[in-house]
């Protein structure tokens, strides 16, 4: 992970950014570029204010159903503070401590384009916010995905503003150093001053789809990450099983000509090279867990992939309504519009979820196969000596079954679940924040699939070692420095034990990395 300051200006923030400034908890600054911008959009709506024309939603006029509400401009202060405490609605557990960090990033970086209307003050304060730690407590559920996610960033704007009263029960919840607290407490302990909010300015922080886009930039990562460690648990099933490696042969997958199947294909040959395991039987086919994986783990790398694209636009979005465009010619330079509509983020983790589904139940498959005796060129039963007395991986598979059954549920398309809000002024909505919380859940789900069938691989090759007499010299380059990597933190299976404990050792090496490190440290 880059750890130099990263400077947010509105246009260049990428994924692997904002993966470093969620976990690794990079510093952030804003853009000496980007203030001008800023500056001369405060400016105009400055200027809006002491005319009273024009006419401009959310400036001088109410929010949603009450938008041909005219507000006073000396109503303007109280309008902000109550249009986040009325929209402070959200319930349900906390988001994780990641995705707040990344929503406060993306959001710092949309007003940064300057097209927002805002103080410099106010990103200001939430890049102090993330350099110093003060991360708000916000509910996981109660977005619709437009106008954007309303609940969930107000009760992040709770934490970083105030009233003349400055009351400690209207400041929020936080974490801060491992403790709760309200919002008012953290900051005085962070040594940040909280600001009372001016006229847009709590419009342009709690109107846009910054928690839509920051849960699909995580998954769309973690995803990613997920489709190359697959590849390793496939290449380890393949020689644990005996398989075929004609359907990863490059000019059967280049007849197709899709980047993902080639992309998989490519990894496994790299995997698998060296190996006398591979090949090593007279079977004609494999069953279609193992022939069949380029197109199905190569299709969901295409999906992810066109998610990345998408989310990466998003985070470079300017997504709160209205928006100031000074270049416009006459009195009025602001534009209503639908740049808080999460449908695009939507569509993509709908996409998303059923890609990275489909990574797991391939994996399942492939599990289930090694379980079976009759079904994995004759290792034992549930992968287990002593098999009646030990039940061995039986209960891995299941657990396995399991997710892959709770994927099916969650891969429901949000996208297609509109309900109208806000007394029908909002009659079309995106379900974006539902569609990218159930994308990030699959692939918390299609990790521990991945693990458990990584664990069974492993099981399995050893087994058929012990049974041929042979050393860990018959298998790949690639499969042997995994598998050695995965022993060092799991042990052979000789007799029952306990096996969440290896899943979640499993499932930290995905996550981490360091299983394709080992990998790639032989190639």
């Amino acid at each position: 992970m880059d750890t130099h300051p990263l400077s947010l200006d509105g246009e260049r923030l990428t994924i692997q950014d904002l993966v470093a400034v969620a976990h690794a908890a990079r510093p952030v600054s804003l853009a000496d570029a980007a203030r001008p911008r800023i500056n001369a959009s405060r400016a105009w709506v400055d200027e809006l204010l002491a005319r009273g024309t024009p006419t401009v939603y959310g400036i001088n006029t109410g929010f949603g159903v009450f938008a041909n509400v005219p507000i006073r401009p000396d109503q303007s202060a109280r309008l902000m503070r109550n249009l986040i405490l009325s929209h402070s609605a959200g319930v349900g557990a906390p988001l994780d401590e990641e995705i707040v960090r990344a929503t406060m990033a993306i959001r710092a970086n949309t007003l940064a384009k300057g097209f927002s209307g805002v103080r410099s003050v106010v990103i200001e304060t939430l890049l102090a916010m993330l350099n110093r730690g003060v991360h708000p407590i916000i509910p996981s559920k109660g977005s619709v995905g437009a106008s954007g996610d309303l609940a969930p960033l107000s009760h992040l704007v709770l934490v970083m503003s105030r009233d003349a009263q400055d009351r400690e029960d209207e400041s929020g919840e936080t974490f801060y150093q491992g403790t709760r607290m309200s919002g008012k407490r953290a900051m005085e302990l962070a040594g940040i001053s909280r600001i009372e909010l001016q006229a847009k300015e709590g419009l342009a922080l709690n109107n846009g789809t910054t928690v839509s886009a920051a849960i699909a930039a995580l998954a769309v990562a973690d995803a990613e990450n997920l489709a190359r460690h697959a590849d390793i648990a496939l290449a380890m099933s393949l020689e644990a099983i005996r398989g075929l490696s004609s359907p990863f042969d490059e000019r059967l997958n280049r007849a197709t000509g899709h980047a993902g199947q080639l992309a998989t294909a490519q990894n496994v040959r790299v995997l698998l090279e060296g190996s006398r395991l591979v090949d090593s039987t007279a079977r004609v086919q494999d069953a279609y867990s193992f022939r069949c994986a380029p197109q199905v783990v190569g299709a969901a790398r295409d999906a992810i992939e066109h998610a990345r694209r998408i989310v990466a636009e998003e985070i470079n979005a300017a997504t709160d309504n209205p928006l100031i465009f000074l270049d416009i010619e006459g009195e009025n330079k602001a534009r209503s519009g639908g740049n808080f509509h999460g449908e695009a983020l939507a569509l993509v983790a709908n996409s998303l979820a059923t890609a990275v589904a489909e990574i797991g139940n391939i994996s399942e498959r492939r599990t289930f196969r090694l379980c079976s005796a009759h079904l994995s060129d004759g290792l034992p039963m549930m992968l287990v000596e002593g098999g009646g007395t030990n039940s061995g991986l039986m209960m891995a598979q299941v657990t396995a079954a399991a997710l892959v059954s709770d994927n099916k549920t969650l891969a429901h398309p949000d996208s297609v679940d509109s309900i109208p809000t806000s007394a029908d002024q909002e009659d079309h909505v995106s379900m974006s924040a539902n569609a990218a919380r159930h994308a990030r859940e699959i692939v918390w789900n299609s990790t521990r699939i991945v693990a458990i069938e990584l664990i069974a691989a492993a099981q399995g090759i050893d087994l058929r070692l012990k049974n041929l007499g042979q050393s860990m010299e018959l298998l790949g380059r690639g499969t042997r420095a995994a598998h050695a990597r995965l022993r060092r933190e799991i042990p052979f299976l000789d007799r029952d034990r306990i096996l969440s404990p290896d899943i979640e050792r499993a499932v930290e090496l995905i996550q981490t990395g360091e299983l394709s490190r080992a990998m790639n440290s032989e190639n």
